[in-house]
């Protein structure tokens, strides 16, 4: 949403807005221009929106606002045009090639890194994303310069099924694992949905899927993975604590590529971004400085403090398979050290739907501390709750308040910490970051 802000205050249009909770993005935005409030009402609103033409006023709002919103509801009942993000996007990246990434993990990366290896390569784009590359502190890139015919860039969102308003030419599905059941009740449509997107892409372009998940598929593809697919990635190892990988292209071999950030599934997230860049023209003297000067995204794997005693990193993960990723790396960087992970669960029906995955994940831990279900825009379910899940943790495990947490971290002292979650555990980031300081 903020970068659809920031594309619409770049084209010279007065862009307003609300939001829940006020945070880094929203003080940006306000320092950029763009006006934001935070109160579910219709006062502001309708002061804002006093003796305006309606034709001159587009409603943008995302899914995650409820139905319930007062907000919403006066600006459809007042007649206001009203369209989703996602249809928002459409519209934007209709006349240009548009590069999408779509996923249920790995979207957020694999896009940022896409973008900056373009920017690397002095490629112009515009490009959308659902987080701030750290290379530019922003979700939203802009080189195009008034050719609104160039390449953009976005990242799909399954959610609500959001990404089957977009046309691209070439597009990345890095997985399609169960998630957002809530919306899609069974797995099956999940992935109905996942194929649906893959035929979106244009006939004369190229759609790129993890081979995990080859079989979904009946319209031509290209394949992708580690040591696996028409294209991939092998010889994954680390080398001066940097992962280090051969790209193995449909015709081509690019040997010993550094990549910036962590991760064998970052080396995958890799190789499908360096796969659909090269589609547009950029070449291998551009992707080996692009792949080893990206900084990653924040609250992917983001180192907070690096100290000989202690070791912060704070990740976004949020389901299973992304702690399992997360789990993983901070293993193969630090074997010998003690990890401790604060957990905040995400929405009740994804803990409900992954409780024996999540309990399992976590357990693969060294110490973890839970924090209550972060509910986002759910209501309770009766008997999922934090306490639940921290009964099926095997390995040591608290159920701590979030206002606790900073004390209970003094106390423990760990040498490898992770914050985790989608919530708003982020909030604790800095004073976290400020009392390992001082240990």
């Amino acid at each position: 949403m903020s970068a659809l802000a920031r594309y619409f205050h770049s084209i010279g249009k007065e862009v307003f807005g609300y939001d829940k909770t006020k945070t880094h993005i929203t003080d940006a935005l306000s320092e950029e221009g763009i006006s934001i409030e935070f109160v579910d009402e219709t006062v502001w609103v309708d002061t804002k929106l006093k003796n305006t033409d309606k034709d001159s006023v587009l409603v943008i709002y995302t899914p995650a606002i409820p139905a319930s919103s007062v907000i919403k509801k006066y600006v459809t009942d007042t007649g206001f045009t009203v369209i989703k993000r996602s249809e928002a996007l459409g519209v934007i990246t209709r006349n240009t090639t548009n590069l999408s990434i779509a996923g249920t993990h790995g979207k957020t990366t694999t896009s940022c890194l896409l973008s900056h290896i373009l920017t690397t390569a002095k490629i112009p784009h515009v490009a959308f994303l659902g987080g701030l590359a750290s290379n530019y502190e922003s979700n939203y890139w802009n080189s195009l310069v008034g050719n609104d015919k160039g390449i953009s860039i976005t990242e799909a969102d399954e959610f609500d099924r959001s990404f089957l308003t977009l046309k691209p030419k070439y597009a990345g599905i890095t997985n399609m694992d169960a998630d957002h059941l809530d919306i899609y009740e069974k797995k099956e449509h999940l992935t109905e949905s996942f194929v649906a997107f893959g035929n979106l892409v244009d006939d004369h372009g190229q759609l790129f899927v993890q081979a995990d998940n080859q079989n979904h598929f009946t319209k031509p593809i290209t394949t992708y993975g580690i040591e696996q697919g028409h294209i991939s990635g092998r010889n994954v190892h680390i080398h001066d604590a940097a992962f280090v990988f051969d790209l193995y292209l449909e015709n081509d071999v690019y040997r010993h590529l550094k990549l910036g950030i962590p991760g064998k599934h970052n080396v995958e997230n890799a190789v499908v971004a360096s796969a659909i860049a090269t589609q547009v023209g950029v070449t291998e003297h551009d992707l080996r400085l692009a792949l080893e000067s990206f900084k990653g995204v924040k609250r992917r794997f983001e180192y907070i403090l690096q100290t000989e005693d202690i070791t912060y990193i704070d990740d976004y993960a949020h389901h299973p398979t992304e702690l399992n990723a997360i789990i993983s790396s901070a293993r193969q960087l630090y074997p010998n050290k003690k990890i401790t992970a604060i957990f905040q669960p995400h929405l009740y029906t994804r803990t409900r739907d992954f409780m024996a995955e999540f309990a399992k994940s976590l357990s693969a831990l060294d110490e973890v501390i839970l924090l209550d279900i972060y509910p986002a825009r759910e209501l309770p379910i009766a008997g999922i709750s934090s306490a639940a899940l921290l009964d099926l943790i095997t390995t040591n495990k608290s159920l701590v308040l979030k206002t606790e947490v900073v004390e209970t971290i003094k106390k423990h002292k760990p040498e490898v910490l992770l914050t985790l979650g989608a919530g708003d555990i982020d909030t604790l980031v800095e004073p976290l970051k400020i009392s390992l300081t001082e240990l």
